[in-house]
């Protein structure tokens, strides 16, 4: 079971398996992998094109505990690494309190590695109430996937199970990560062609959050 993960030269690398002395790994960020669950079935998604699911190393026969994750970490040397950031197969955040007790821990222990979020941004759908407060102070950085400049395209690309009212609640949840997390950013793939990528931009200026292109791998 893989639970924390490195990325090296386009290859995501078991923790386990890296030689952390190498010079090539120095600052190379820790990815912490909870979940496979996600309520989105994105078009576009590894977990479709590359026939990746059970296959791939980062798919989870079980969900590990926070103190499972908190006992891999205890393994290394944080000062060796730079960003922590929860981002596996799944979406983290639909294991919101295992995130907030993981971060927790990690800040304890080490205030100078960044922690971010990569996220759906659908998370207070999932919880079933606003999860954005519980950041504060705690997350450096959340990552918005905003896939689409509109409700329509977003769910025609994402098939999000909580349907048409998906994308009015990520963006609301971006504006509320920008309240409590001191860096926001919204994220597409540039394989969605430029004209939606200039249209997704003016959607992330109309809430003052900067917009990354991501490549599609």
């Amino acid at each position: 079971m893989v639970i924390l993960y490195t990325y090296n030269n386009g290859v995501y690398i078991n923790l386990k398996d890296v030689d952390i002395t190498s010079k090539d790994l120095i600052k190379k960020n820790i990815y912490i992998n909870l979940t496979n669950n996600c309520p989105c079935s994105c078009l576009f998604c590894l977990r479709k094109t590359k026939e990746m699911a059970k296959s791939n190393s980062l798919w989870l026969d079980t969900e590990p505990s926070a103190q499972q994750v908190i006992e891999e970490f205890e393994k290394y040397d944080l000062a060796k690494f730079n960003e922590i950031i929860f981002c596996g197969f799944g979406e983290p955040l639909t294991r919101l309190d295992e995130v907030l007790e993981v971060a927790k821990h990690l800040k304890n222990r080490s205030s100078n590695n960044p922690i971010r979020i990569n996220t759906n941004g659908l998370a207070d759908l999932v919880n079933k109430k606003e999860t954005a407060i519980f950041f504060k102070d705690l997350i450096n950085t959340v990552s918005i996937s905003l896939n689409a400049s509109n409700a329509k395209e977003y769910l025609r690309l994402t098939r999000s199970e909580f349907g048409i009212e998906s994308y009015d609640a990520m963006l609301k949840f971006t504006i509320s990560c920008k309240v409590y997390v001191p860096n926001v950013v919204m994220t597409v793939v540039d394989c969605i062609g430029q004209e939606e990528i200039d249209a997704c931009k003016a959607v992330c200026d109309s809430i003052c959050v900067p917009l990354r292109v991501r490549p599609f791998e």
